[in-house]
């Protein structure tokens, strides 16, 4: 796309969760240094890409609906808001337009969009899971996408073999943050020097998960320290959540101490020494931040049966062991994640046992799997998505 003298550069951004408008906001500022004169961002985000200059034409929460009944609760806004959206691409005729995460909503706008303007070039960040979800959208998404960005290091290879639209892995944006994950010397000691290890419990970051979770996790708790003695626990919210959470665990056998912030969250992940938690990214932020886990996912109802069938499609449903190739991680689902099973497996992560060793190991592997020969993730993904505007469509 040639750009007329004078007209800024222009980017047209959406983001539809929190994960969402972080990593759209270190996209904006890496676009930004990379491009010399003026640089104008549109579209949909959250408070940091407000921050960097993106006015939101609505709320991100309008389309950050998750689970089958969610969506189907929300159905009239979210087709609305999508025809709204496409129409807002057209008109604006960005440079580039580039639609981060949240599949359900953002294909949708972009397939819209090639249709009534071939001409703008199209970049998903953040790939869809399709090498184990309807992998027929990969062909799919090749009439429509020009590039997708991937944050797992074997989504490439998995576009390639179900032709998808290019892709390349510019690396996983908890990359950038391995500084505030990893502990200074001293600041986590070790399981023999404690009379009271420190357990981290994370029943999810969505009022579903919660919903579905922190009950059973409560027992959990209750039953690791009835068989194996007393531990410290901390409890990370999201903070809308921080009242409901408080009030749900006040009748915990430990009750735990509430951590509210990102940079508090960290701190407690850089201290604790094992952790109970939902299925998802936090995963691989502990694996990072050295800490071995029991992980355990409980499906929306709505969604159940068709679920049950994918994940049994795969070795595992946890981030660190799909990355690994391994199973190091025990991980439970619905049925399976009962106090006492989930119990049974936190157990050896107690003490330095050969379960506690094989987690450890796996961990310190995925460093030399995801991190890049140069440069951050958001620096290359910022490039081509800037190569990408250059070529157009």
């Amino acid at each position: 796309m040639t750009r007329a003298p004078g007209r800024p550069f222009t980017a047209f951004l959406i983001a539809g969760e929190e994960s969402g408008d972080a990593l759209g906001a270190r996209l904006m500022e890496a676009l930004s240094e990379r491009i010399d004169g003026e640089v104008k961002f549109l579209g949909v985000g959250g408070a940091r890409m407000e921050k960097l200059g993106l006015h939101s034409m609505f709320p991100m929460k309008d389309i950050n609906h998750v689970g089958g009944t969610a969506i189907v609760a929300n159905l009239h806004r979210i087709a609305a808001r999508m025809q709204q959206a496409a129409r807002a691409v057209v008109k604006a005729d960005p440079d580039v337009f580039v639609i981060i995460d949240c599949p359900g909503f953002n294909l949708g706008v972009a397939r819209r969009v090639r249709k009534k303007k071939p001409s703008i070039p199209i970049v998903d960040y953040v790939s869809p899971t399709v090498w184990v979800w309807r992998p027929k959208r990969a062909p799919w998404m090749s009439r429509f996408v020009d590039h997708v960005l991937a944050i797992l290091p074997f989504e490439p290879e998995a576009h390639a073999r179900l032709k998808g639209p290019p892709c390349t892995y510019v690396g996983h944006p908890l990359i950038e943050k391995l500084d505030r994950l990893r502990p200074a010397p001293g600041e986590r000691p070790p399981l023999s020097g404690v009379e009271r290890p420190t357990m981290l419990v994370l029943p999810g970051s969505r009022h579903g998960e919660i919903k579905r979770l922190l009950d059973v996790f409560g027992e959990t708790v209750g039953r690791v320290v009835a068989e194996n003695g007393p531990v410290e626990l901390l409890l990370p919210v999201v903070p809308r959540f921080v009242e409901e959470i408080r009030a749900r665990t006040a009748n915990w056998p430990v009750k735990p101490v509430i951590i509210e912030g990102e940079a508090e969250k960290y701190a407690a992940f850089r201290r604790s020494h094992l952790a109970l938690a939902a299925s998802g990214t936090v995963t691989l932020e502990l694996a990072l931040s050295g800490v071995p886990m029991v992980v355990a996912y409980r499906i929306d109802p709505l969604a159940k049966t068709v679920k049950h069938i994918v994940l049994r499609r795969l070795h595992s449903f946890v981030l660190p062991n799909l990355i690994t190739n391994t199973r190091d991680v025990p991980e439970f689902l619905d049925q399976e994640t009962t106090p006492e099973v989930m119990a049974a497996a936190l157990k050896p992560l107690l003490s330095d046992t050969d379960a506690r060793r094989r987690q450890l190991a796996a961990f310190a592997r995925l460093d030399g799997l995801m991190t890049l020969d140069h440069g951050t993730p958001s620096g290359r993904a910022a490039e081509i998505v800037l190569e990408t505007a250059a070529r157009g469509t």
